[in-house]
């Protein structure tokens, strides 16, 4: 079952009053000092993910389903780049801001309220999109990125990560996450020159992080309690899963002129 809006914020007030995760997913991932997150792509993933975008100073960045922003913020800061970072969390979005404030991106950064299949952007606004770890949450994910795709420049890139059943039909794993086929979903969704890459070294960060949580005393932390249950659900069908790396383009001009008049 997909969480609600209002799970998410409890979520994530729970994990911003935990230091100990945080700084434990920090450090099992190799995140740069700082860096808020609340997914699981780890420092080196997210080296991959900067070359994947290809930013330059100036150009501008959506960051889909944003969570406290700590992604977007350190493209941002790597590359000049300018932010808009969406989630559907208003928790997440307020954290996002005081974020985007301590780390002097105030000005190039704005974060709002927003869903993944209705962002509110003007159409080809955004020159890249980039979805970590998030797209699963999607109903339905092709309305998802076909929205990505009304928001993009001609040409633009898409960066997407998450994981993919290895067998559609394993009752292990969550629905949503069997759902998950980034080649055929980004084909049909109108993106070109579609590439889905496995990412075991990303996979085996994760399974580090799990198993640590495992050995930590919780305590009243709520955070880390949830954590553990996720570490638990997770390992169990661990085995289910590939970790993905999915980049695209949105389709030139002159092609997205043919098919609007089609």
């Amino acid at each position: 079952m997909t969480k609600s809006a209002a799970e998410f914020d409890r979520w994530y007030a729970d994990r911003i009053e935990s230091p100990l995760a945080d700084e434990l997913v920090r450090r099992m991932l190799g995140l740069p000092p700082g860096l808020q997150s609340t997914s699981l792509l780890s420092g080196a993933g997210l080296d991959e993910v900067v070359t994947a975008l290809g930013l330059r100073a100036g150009q501008v960045l959506l960051d889909l389903a944003c969570g406290r922003g700590g992604y977007g913020l350190e493209i941002a800061r790597r590359s000049g780049c300018r932010l808009v970072g969406l989630d559907f969390s208003a928790v997440a979005i307020e954290h996002a801001q005081r974020q985007a404030q301590a780390r002097g991106l105030a000005d190039r950064a704005d974060f709002r309220v927003g869903e993944l299949t209705r962002t509110g952007l003007s159409t080809a606004s955004v020159d890249a999109v980039l979805i970590v770890d998030s797209i699963q949450f999607a109903e339905p994910k092709l309305d998802a990125l076909r929205e990505c795709r009304r928001a993009l420049l001609p040409g633009g890139r898409i960066v997407v990560t998450c994981w993919e059943a290895r067998d559609a039909t394993d009752e292990r794993l969550s629905p949503k996450l069997r759902q998950v086929d980034l080649r055929r979903q980004l084909s049909r969704a109108g993106f070109v020159n579609v590439e889905v890459t496995d990412k075991p070294a990303w996979r085996l960060a994760e399974q580090a992080l799990w198993e640590k949580a495992l050995t930590i005393d919780a305590g009243g932390d709520l955070a880390m309690q949830s954590m553990q249950e996720e570490a638990n659900r997770v390992l169990a069908a661990f085995d289910g899963l590939r970790r993905v790396l999915a980049t695209a383009s949105g389709p030139p001009a002159a092609e997205m002129t043919v098919r609007s008049s089609a």
